[in-house]
């Protein structure tokens, strides 16, 4: 058995989505200091790294992260390889999806994690509105991609969040899938189960483990 780490590691030197709080990661208690025992203070946005979009992100009154089914983000789940010359995931993408409920995309994104650490990149692959409702309409329940938002830079109608969460889709943002080979696997995503606030989203533990069940 083979576990591939999607997640992308915190630190300052995490890029985030422009408007997003900053990361702070600080020594509240420390041995080297003197304390009994280290203890760190984190303070970052919902949205940082590797995490999970609830439909409250876009939707008022919509569900919170706490309330999203677990089942939807454990299972089988297909990786799909996106050309390295495409701008955006599109229909004519969605071929291999077959019967898989849990779908990745692995686009040239992967590569940014190594290419512009500290920087946020305005020019990823997103995932196009016309996609997203293909996807809903084959009744996928898990949507990642491996940057930091499904959605086109600078997009003002937020299109494709809308389709995906009004429908009920879970949506994994922030993947590193450099390390994973196009297939079937399986699944493990895991958000933090934060109460409070919005309930927009929250950074997730994602692996992805290799399977021997249909491709």
């Amino acid at each position: 058995m083979r576990i591939y780490d999607i997640s992308l590691p915190i630190d300052q030197r995490t890029p985030i989505y422009p408007g997003d709080p900053a990361i702070q990661i600080e020594a509240h208690a420390s041995i080297d200091r003197g304390d009994v025992a280290n203890v760190t203070a984190l303070r970052f946005g919902a949205h940082t790294g590797t995490h999970v979009d609830a439909p409250a992100h876009f939707i008022a009154g919509g569900a919170g992260v706490c309330a999203l089914s677990l089942e939807a983000m454990i299972g089988c789940a297909r990786v799909i390889e996106i050309p390295a010359d495409a701008q955006a995931v599109l229909p004519e993408h969605l071929t291999e999806i077959g019967e898989s409920v849990r779908v990745l995309f692995k686009t040239r994104n992967s590569s940014l994690w190594t290419q512009s650490v500290g920087s946020f990149r305005t020019d990823y692959v997103y995932l196009s509105s016309e996609a997203a409702r293909v996807l809903v309409q084959r009744g996928v329940r898990l949507v990642g991609i491996d940057y930091l938002s499904v959605e086109r830079y600078g997009a003002g109608d937020f299109s494709t969040h809308l389709t995906l969460l009004a429908n009920g889709v879970v949506i994994v943002e922030g993947l590193d899938l450099s390390a994973v080979a196009p297939g079937t696997y399986d699944l493990i995503c895991l958000p933090l189960r934060i109460a409070g606030g919005a309930g927009d989203g929250a950074p997730a533990r994602v692996v992805l483990i290799e399977s021997d069940g249909p491709k």
